[in-house]
């Protein structure tokens, strides 16, 4: 066994948020994807808000850190504007979703940046595969001890974030059958994925020293879990989310994440077990949720109880009232009743496939459309 790693937690607010959101560029003419990252991140460089991702034809917009959701939404839209005008003389349009109709992953082109090239060197094939987008929650935790504790819980919980958030039923031209290929697909890196089941701090500087002596991580940010702590933040990053389409549905699924982080946090200090399953329940609703979406039957429990996730998501859309009146984000939250009534994107994509006899440039059309609206169309 390696030598524990010495993992700092940075102090953060209880409570504080901080969103950030994967957006493709896409050609206004073709509905392809444009390898232009650089350009329009040099048309933008006084703002620290927008980053380079992994693909050259991808940029990711991030919130400041906010007290409400509603705040920071409205920081990412003021961002989206500023990339917005820089990409619109490029005859470039933003788009949001889980993964592009069409585009094929061979394609694309490989940001220049060292971190990048290792892993496209360690993980070759699957690693250029990663043609993914999605949407990351930070939520500020006061006390290092609870990090843990309310990450297993929220994983009882990713199976209702996916399937809502679901928007990558297309892959290269193909309709994959999935409601969020994206999340099958990212399992893929050695290091992404379900966590590992760890309760206490130690276990996890014990887990990252032991990856770090065998060679498999460099540096703690390669652990690309669906949820993960962000010691340099002070927060839990919730990464289960496809890519979304809208502001709109960025607001609900963060709404939504807040309060369970909140709910949970909590419980704990009520000195209330937190919900747990074993791991084959979480893989089960991850591909249940992955391969279904809105129509999947989710384990709801421990103890193996089921239900549709539809109808668990409004259970707790009761359960988070009090929860979304003290965080303010009532609005935000309620808009997750707005998935709920028009369907998720992945259903609107193939609704849109449908009506125009396949054509997926359509689907394109129609979800830079619902990014400039910013709500469901």
């Amino acid at each position: 066994m390696a030598a524990p790693a010495s993992i700092a937690f940075a102090r953060s607010d209880r409570s504080t948020v901080g969103l950030e959101w994967e957006l493709a560029l896409v050609d206004t003419d073709s509905g392809d994807l444009r390898q232009a990252a650089d350009t329009v991140l040099a048309a933008v460089a006084d703002e620290t808000r927008v980053k380079q991702e992994l693909l050259a034809n991808t940029v990711e917009v991030a919130s400041g850190v906010c007290r409400t959701v509603g705040e920071a939404t409205a920081d990412l839209a003021a961002t989206l504007e500023r990339v917005r005008e820089a990409a619109a003389p490029l005859r470039i349009d933003l788009m949001g979703s889980g993964t592009h109709p069409f585009a094929h992953w061979a394609h694309q082109k490989i940001s220049d940046k060292a971190r990048y090239a290792r892993l496209i060197e360690r993980t070759r094939w699957w690693g250029r595969q990663m043609l993914i987008f999605g949407v990351h929650v930070h939520v500020g935790i006061e006390d290092r001890t609870k990090v843990l504790p309310i990450s297993r819980a929220m994983m009882t919980m990713s199976p209702h974030l996916q399937s809502l958030s679901a928007s990558s039923p297309f892959w290269a031209g193909e309709e994959t059958g999935y409601a969020s290929n994206r999340a099958l697909l990212f399992q893929q890196l050695p290091t992404a994925g379900l966590p590992p089941e760890l309760d206490r701090w130690e276990q996890l500087e014990q887990y990252v020293g032991d990856m770090l002596h065998v060679g498999v991580i460099d540096e703690f940010s390669e652990l690309r879990w669906d949820v993960r702590p962000s010691p340099r933040f002070g927060t839990l990053e919730v990464r289960v989310a496809d890519g979304a389409a809208n502001l709109l549905e960025v607001g609900a699924i963060s709404a939504l994440t807040h309060c369970l982080v909140e709910h949970f946090s909590t419980m704990l200090d009520h000195g209330q077990a937190l919900p747990t399953m074993p791991s084959w329940y979480l893989h089960e609703n991850k591909w249940r949720s992955a391969r279904y979406g809105m129509d999947a039957i989710v384990i709801t429990d421990a103890e193996g109880n089921e239900a549709l996730v539809t109808d668990s998501v409004t259970q707790w859309l009761t359960t988070l009232e009090p929860v979304a009146e003290r965080l303010g984000c009532v609005p935000e939250l309620d808009a997750i009743s707005t998935i709920l009534r028009k369907g998720a994107s992945y259903q609107r994509q193939r609704a849109v496939a449908r009506r125009h006899d396949g054509d997926l440039t359509a689907v394109v059309r129609s979800l830079v459309d619902e990014m400039r609206a910013g709500h469901p169309l």
